[in-house]
């Protein structure tokens, strides 16, 4: 039944991206069914609630899929289509996403037209991109495209532009993860190059270092592996701002 639930939320977030092209359309097919966190984040409540509304940032936020899932699960949540057991599906009152591939926001412009002024999408790097004031921030799989001193400083501005007890979810991959580690490395390089990517290098951390950067800035944090159905070394750092 929920895998059935899942599929539908799939078809409908993904129907937009025609527009953009059939490239666009399959790609968003296959990362919204075979990433884990995207479903963690409806099952498992990870994003706050807010019952005005969440303001969300999404760095690194390629094509905009996460803005149109959040916007599937509230359109069937409003119907009351919504599996027993999960929190109330996210309603967004603003999305930002920051992306630096200018195909990829071309891509998620004409995808999310429809959402109007609630989507914002800059091409621009997140090193210097300014932050708006939010509730929540994503950053899933792309903090170790910049080097060690870049990754403190967007961590640091992260936590300036959260709203008070907002949260942090920033997915890594554990550089002591053995195999997996190695695995997650090698696809991570060969998907950039076909993106249009030239990296020489990924500046990565042991899961332990994550944790001890996002502590030293005030973070609260509880790590969750999110690497299921997949051969990676990922863990998704749910870290919250704490009202000190």
């Amino acid at each position: 039944m929920r895998d059935t639930f899942i599929r539908s939320l799939i078809d409908i977030a993904t129907r937009p991206y025609l527009a953009a092209g059939t490239f666009a359309w399959r790609f968003a097919r296959g990362k919204l069914g075979g990433d884990p966190a995207f479903t963690a984040l409806l099952r498992d409540k990870l994003l706050p609630h807010h019952p005005d509304g969440l303001r969300l940032l999404d760095l690194g936020c390629g094509q905009g899929l996460l803005c149109a899932w959040l916007h599937s699960a509230q359109q069937r949540h409003s119907r009351g289509e919504w599996p027993s057991g999960w929190g109330p599906a996210p309603r967004l009152t603003s999305y930002t996403g920051v992306e630096l591939m200018p195909r990829d926001i071309a891509r998620a412009r004409a995808a999310l037209a429809e959402h109007g002024s609630t989507a914002t999408l800059t091409q621009g790097d997140m090193c210097t991109t300014p932050f708006p004031v939010s509730d929540a921030v994503v950053i899933l799989d792309v903090l170790h495209y910049v080097d060690y001193a870049a990754q403190d400083e967007v961590l640091h501005r992260v936590r300036d532009c959260l709203s008070p007890q907002g949260t942090l979810l920033l997915r890594v991959g554990d550089a002591e993860g053995g195999w997996r580690f190695r695995v997650s490395n090698w696809v991570d390089h060969a998907v950039t190059f076909v993106r249009g990517h030239r990296l020489s290098r990924l500046y990565c951390r042991p899961l332990r270092a994550w944790i001890a950067a996002l502590e030293k800035l005030g973070f609260v944090v509880t790590p969750i592996p999110m690497s299921q159905g997949t051969p990676f070394a990922n863990v998704l750092l749910k870290a919250q701002r704490s009202p000190g």
